[in-house]
């Protein structure tokens, strides 16, 4: 059971990039793997908060520690912030 009234807020750098298709495609550089795409801004950044908690999800199941960006990077990206919770 997680305690989110405790909960951790984690800083992560999202690139975000035109699609060649249309749209756009983000992904998390500290978190191999967690990437999305979105038809417009709006949804890919909504779409890339969820990839990112349910990446961390899995990671917190199968017993992975979590990374932590240290220094956002700020260049042609944008900063999210996620809860994370902890063990109750």
């Amino acid at each position: 059971m997680y305690n989110m009234k405790k909960a951790k807020i984690l800083n992560y750098t999202v690139k975000i990039y035109p699609a060649e298709e249309g749209g756009f495609w983000a992904k998390v550089p500290a978190l191999p793997g967690c990437h999305t795409q979105g038809k417009t801004m709006e949804e890919v950044v909504a779409m890339i908060k969820e990839a990112i908690n349910l990446h961390i999800k899995v990671m917190i199941k199968l017993g992975e520690s979590i990374p932590i960006e240290r220094i956002p990077t700020k260049n042609s990206s944008i900063i999210l912030p996620i809860m994370l919770p902890t063990r109750a």
